[in-house]
């Protein structure tokens, strides 16, 4: 199993995410009593499938000698509150005008098929569990 996650406490709704040699920042929006110093982890959970999809439609139009100058993905979700969860995610491949129509299908089912889409596709089983930490003191 990867390993290789540690979130930690950085104070108010803030926490510290490394990852590898990688640190990122979660917090809350200041109307959902965060000081809003970073993305919720929801955003970063979209931002993840919006991010993979780049990774592979770009791959995708670099295999195929296709322009990848101005290219990018955007996303838009709706969230519903019980349970509390995304409800919708809507993604936009922006591609160049010059990549010919005849290969936007096969492009939109490379960026399809993205590990993380796949993820929600067929979820993973997860386990929470408690363990107990060593006292600071």
């Amino acid at each position: 199993m990867n390993e290789g996650i540690r979130v930690t406490h950085d104070g108010g709704d803030r926490f510290e995410i490394a990852i590898r040699q990688h640190v990122l920042r979660v917090d809350q929006p200041v109307g959902d009593g965060g000081e809003d110093t970073a993305p919720t982890p929801t955003e970063l959970f979209v931002a993840s499938l919006a991010s993979c999809v780049a990774f592979y439609a770009r791959r995708y139009l670099v295999r195929h000698g296709l322009a990848t100058d101005e290219f990018s993905v955007t996303a838009e979700f709706n969230l519903v509150a019980r349970p509390a969860r995304v409800r919708e995610i809507n993604l936009r491949v922006h591609i160049p005008e010059e990549v010919p129509y005849e290969r936007h299908g096969a492009l939109l089912a490379i960026a399809s098929h993205c590990t993380v889409h796949n993820s929600l596709e067929q979820p993973p089983q997860v386990s929470i569990q408690v363990a107990a930490s060593p006292s600071l003191a």
